[in-house]
């Protein structure tokens, strides 16, 4: 890993302790908006997520609409998967994150994109969260809580979302001398684009389990039910 400096973003160079992510809506292909801003409520950056994974991926611009970045997925659509961010002034790529998704904890990795060090880490309470929040009709009334770590697992700051129809995310970093301030706020919208585009089908092999008893999650009175396999 380098030094933070070289994983900041050609004209954005955040240096803020405080933003906030907010999904703003969709376009008429039902892809969802974003717009970050800063504590003054000044818009740093906004994005049109394209939830496909494809050779152009998907711009970032500032207010004034000039390509900041664009990040691209590795793989299909699927919230475990590399997400690369390429620097569009310098078409250097900076970072990328990629994800562990499991029942009990749910970790982003926000790495270099060339020798793959760890530069920080983004962490939720675990996948049975991101099932109440996508798929219950009361799901966007489940706050989301993110813990930020350095590559020493240091706690740095937090992400978090409060109750609203549409997500909106409050980062705080406690510490930005150890981790880069530009890809976390990139990450928040990543984070909840993917997220939200999340299927129970898509992984149903995380509620196999090997162990003898696990409890069963239910909903059939809000008309779906999902029942964790287990094998004895």
């Amino acid at each position: 890993m380098g030094t933070l400096q070289q994983y900041e973003i050609s004209g954005l160079g955040l240096s803020g302790t405080e933003y906030t992510v907010e999904q703003t809506g969709q376009d008429k292909n039902f892809r969802p908006e974003y717009e970050a801003r800063d504590v003054t409520g000044d818009t740093i950056l906004r994005c049109t997520y394209n939830t496909y994974e494809g050779q152009n991926g998907t711009p970032f611009v500032d207010d004034d609409d000039n390509e900041l970045l664009t990040v691209t997925a590795s793989g299909t659509l699927d919230m475990a998967g590399n997400y690369l961010l390429t620097d569009s002034q310098t078409e250097e790529d900076l970072i990328v994150l990629d994800n562990d998704f499991s029942l009990f904890q749910d970790t982003w990795r926000i790495r270099d994109a060339e020798d793959g060090s760890l530069i920080a880490e983004i962490s939720s309470r675990g996948g049975l969260i991101t099932v109440g929040r996508k798929l219950l009709p009361v799901g966007q009334f489940i706050g989301h809580k993110f813990e930020i770590a350095d590559a020493e697992g240091n706690s740095v700051g937090t992400i978090e979302s409060d109750f609203a129809i549409n997500d909106q995310y409050e980062i705080t970093i406690s510490d930005a001398s150890s981790v880069p301030i530009d890809p976390i706020v990139v990450s928040a919208v990543v984070i909840d684009a993917i997220q939200g585009n999340w299927t129970i089908s898509d992984h149903l092999e995380t509620f196999e389990c090997s162990t003898s008893w696990m409890p069963f999650l239910t909903a059939t009175q809000w008309g779906f039910a999902v029942s964790p396999v287990v094998n004895y």
